[in-house]
């Protein structure tokens, strides 16, 4: 049997705890025994090695040397580490490690929440099949990204809240690989309820199982 290991905790405004019991559900439809932690320290047990999927969930918190170095270790070897929103990409800012492996930062999103586009790149990839470019209303983030980083759907920036990044492409969704492991991202999923949205939660949920193989 498939084992997940979801993290949960920092900021409360994207609904952590709420989100992991949801992204549990969704691995456990596919036969995954799930493990929800709330602290960081289950990233410094040495059995995460054995794991097919870790699926952080911890905006703006901080994670201990050690913490870091034994996830690295994991996904490095093989497990598979998806996130999507700040969860996993405003997590652990300080840890450049850790931004190493996720594959980019979060930097802004200007306006908050507003009105944009999603379009896909990709179409031919298992993830993003059958999935056509749609609106969206969340936060569009603007993030330092990994020129490594496989992207299948981009943002266009208007402008109108930043009128210096007008025209702007910047990668929502992307895959890559760090040593044998696969790393699954999407900047999409500001808080619970965003999962109700048809692609949101599908291409999700398709890119944890990718991740974990």
């Amino acid at each position: 049997m498939s084992q997940a290991l979801i993290v949960w905790g920092g900021w409360d405004g994207h609904e952590p705890e709420r989100c992991a019991h949801i992204v549990a559900g969704l691995l456990e439809t596919n036969g995954f025994k799930v493990t929800i932690a709330n602290t960081t320290a289950a990233l410094a047990d040495p059995s995460i090695t054995g794991l097919s999927l870790i699926v952080p969930i911890v905006t703006m918190s901080r994670i201990a040397p050690d913490e870091v170095d034994n996830l690295s270790r994991a996904v490095r070897g093989g497990t598979g580490l998806a996130g999507f929103h700040g969860g996993m990409g405003d997590a652990f800012r300080e840890a450049t490690e850790y931004q190493f492996i996720c594959g980019g930062q979060f930097v802004a999103h200007p306006g908050n929440i507003i009105d944009y586009r999603v379009n896909i790149r990709r179409r031919s990839d298992p993830v993003m099949e059958g999935i056509d470019d749609f609106d969206y209303r969340s936060e569009q983030y603007y993030m330092h990204v990994d020129p490594s980083n496989e992207v299948l759907a981009t943002t266009t920036f208007s402008g109108a809240h930043a009128p210096w990044i007008e025209g702007v492409v910047m990668p929502v969704v992307w895959k890559r690989r760090h040593g044998q492991g696969r790393v699954f991202y999407s900047s999409l999923g500001h808080a619970a309820r965003e999962f109700d949205v048809p692609q949101m939660r599908t291409i999700f949920h398709r890119g944890m199982l990718w991740a974990a193989r």
